[in-house]
This record gives structure tokens, C-alpha cells and sequence, in this order.
């Protein structure tokens, strides 16, 4: 994988160019997909971005959300237009594998394949340019970055301050998590001072809810979570029918994680969702608890250090007894 910067010179021939994300886009992910979009398009480029699943309800006022391309839902379609892509941005994940069914065409393309991405340990071979830096709060701040860097900031219009602020804002957990230093703060004033109104962003991301996502929280605060003083762990677990009873959508379950570490001393949460196909688990943590270890060794996933995601084929109880009998192996580090 060669330096970023030396893609910076094809800026300026128009080309077809595809850009996706990670399977379930969050604010992150979407925000830089189209952040970028918005940029690109400014130089004449012929710009489509593939989402590789759907995407939550409340990123639908997005600028350019519009005309994202759904894989899963127009799979001919979306090949066709990556088979004719001249490059591929890759945004928001570090191996092939987290676009789902995405993967194999992704990787059978011959084209020039660009990473921008702050997760841990990147399968660098699989990209011709790239970027990597798991300090940055977010992927919108890398692609910020990329921007500026490029010599072009002037490109930076509404659309694009839009995109880019979602996904810095949602990361940081409304720039509260240790990840939003000085840099974040300052493109933040840069792009208030460009007419952002954060707001209105603010709103949208979290006044967006219907009843019946309200209702199931409090289900499952009530219901489904089980705290182990002991290891100074947390754990919530969703049954599919809890989904099915409650009308839960895509994204109705982000943030719910961080609830558990609401609560004074606790320094794990975990939450495990029944998804059919598989058992999907999301873990974070307070301090030096590194639950990206954690993740890829017990869990098939990755992420970063206090934040990370996992996967299980095993029922949602075995892999909920699994994770208990894991968890006294890390009595120490949780203490």
C-alpha cells in the first residue's frame, strides 16, 4: 500500500469511482462516504457510493443519501457499476471481509483500490494507496484531512461539512470519548465557520426515534441486562423475537452498549443481538481495558481499543456462556 498522498494526482483526471463503506453503515461510515462524494464530484468525476447493506433511518437526511446504492438490494446494478470503476475508496473498515457480500467482487476488482480508515491492524496487500491511523477520532476526520492535504479545502461546501461532521460527532460520542483531540476541535470551528449548523445535525441523529425503539430500551435496561461486580462487567443480550416484538430496524440498537458503562465502576460492556444469521456482539470499555484483543481473540472481530465489535455462529446462549467463561481469564485487567 503506497502513501496517500501520492494518489493526489488522479484527483485531477475524471474518472468512475465507487466508494463504500462497512456492512451497516453507521454515522461514521456514511459521513465520510458522502463527505468524500461531495468532494469528488467537484472535479468532474462520474462518483456512485455503494452501501453494502441497508443503513439506519435516522441517516436519511443526509445530503446525497439519496443516491447511495443498496448491494444487497440491487446486486446487478451495483456489480456493473463496480466492474467499470477506474477506483474503489475503501472507508471506515480495514479488510475486505466487513462488506459482507461485497467482499469477493471487491477483491476480484482489478482497479485502484484507496483505504482511509482508523481501525487497528489493516490488511494493507489488499489496497494500491492508503492511509491507516488508529489515533483519529473518526474516518470523517481522515477524510477532512485527506481533503486539506490535497490542497483543495476551498472544495469544502455545505454538503460536504454536513457529511463530515455526522460521522466526527457520532465517533466521539458527541466529542466526549478521549479520541477527540485538538484536530477535531479545530475542524470543527473550520467548518462552523464555513455555515454549519450543528444543530440541526444534532437533532436529526437524535431526536429521530419512534415510540417503539423508546419502549424497547427500557425493556432492555429492564429486562436483558445483567451486571457482574465482580469483573466490573456489564452484559446485555437480544433475543430476534425482542427485535421482532419491538419492530426493531437497523441502527435502533446503536448506542445501546454504552448505557452499561453508565454505570459507576464499571469498566466492560457487552452486548450480544440475536440476528438470525448470526449472534452479533458489540464491547466497550473505560481506561486500559483493550477490548479489540478482546474482540479478535475470542470473538472473530476487531476495532479499536475501548470500542470494538464481534461475531458468533454459536446460539445467543452458548455464546453468552462462552463469554462468562472467558471473562474470570481478564479478573485482573478489569480491576
Amino acid at each position: 500500500m503506497e502513501a496517500i498522498d501520492r494518489f493526489f494526482p488522479l484527483l485531477n483526471t475524471p474518472s468512475n469511482i465507487v466508494i463504500t463503506s462497512h456492512q451497516k453503515p453507521d454515522g461514521d461510515a456514511m459521513g465520510s462516504s458522502l463527505g468524500l462524494y461531495h468532494f469528488l464530484i467537484q472535479f468532474g468525476h462520474n462518483v456512485t457510493v455503494i452501501s453494502p447493506t441497508n443503513w439506519a433511518d435516522f441517516l436519511n437526511w443526509m445530503p446525497g443519501v439519496d443516491k447511495v446504492i443498496n448491494y444487497e438490494q440491487f446486486k446487478h446494478k451495483a456489480q456493473t457499476i463496480i466492474d467499470e470503476a477506474v477506483i474503489i475508496f475503501c472507508l471506515d473498515f480495514n479488510i475486505l471481509h466487513r462488506t459482507k457480500h461485497m467482499e469477493k467482487p471487491l477483491a476480484a476488482a482489478t482497479c485502484i483500490k484507496v483505504l482511509i480508515d482508523h481501525h487497528q491492524q489493516p490488511a494493507e496487500d489488499e489496497f494500491t494507496y492508503g492511509i491507516s491511523l488508529t489515533n483519529k477520532s473518526s474516518t470523517c476526520e481522515m477524510v477532512y484531512d485527506f481533503i486539506v492535504a490535497s490542497g483543495h479545502k476551498d472544495k469544502i461546501n455545505t454538503d460536504v461539512a454536513k457529511s463530515l461532521y455526522t460521522g466526527v460527532m457520532t465517533d466521539t460520542g458527541s466529542f466526549r470519548f478521549p479520541s477527540t483531540t485538538a484536530s477535531v476541535h479545530l475542524m470543527v470551528a473550520h467548518l462552523k465557520e464555513l455555515g454549519l449548523q450543528h444543530s440541526e445535525i444534532h437533532s436529526n441523529i437524535f431526536d429521530s426515534s419512534l415510540e417503539g425503539r423508546l419502549r424497547f430500551t427500557g425493556f432492555a435496561l429492564l429486562n436483558r441486562m445483567e451486571v457482574l461486580y465482580e469483573y466490573n462487567t456489564a452484559i446485555m443480550y437480544i433475543f430476534s423475537q425482542d427485535l421482532k416484538r419491538f419492530d426493531i430496524k437497523t441502527g435502533d440498537t446503536e448506542g445501546l452498549v454504552n448505557y452499561l458503562l453508565s454505570m459507576q465502576g464499571i469498566k466492560f460492556g457487552a452486548i450480544v443481538i440475536d440476528r438470525d444469521e448470526e449472534r452479533k456482539w458489540s464491547f466497550r470499555s473505560k481506561g486500559d481495558f483493550d477490548v479489540n484483543t478482546f474482540a479478535r481473540l475470542h470473538f472473530e472481530g476487531g476495532g479499536h481499543f475501548n470500542a470494538a465489535g464481534g461475531r458468533s455462529d454459536d446460539s445467543l446462549d452458548d455464546t453468552l456462556a462462552t463469554f462468562k467463561k472467558i471473562l474470570p481469564t481478564y479478573e485482573q485487567q478489569l480491576h
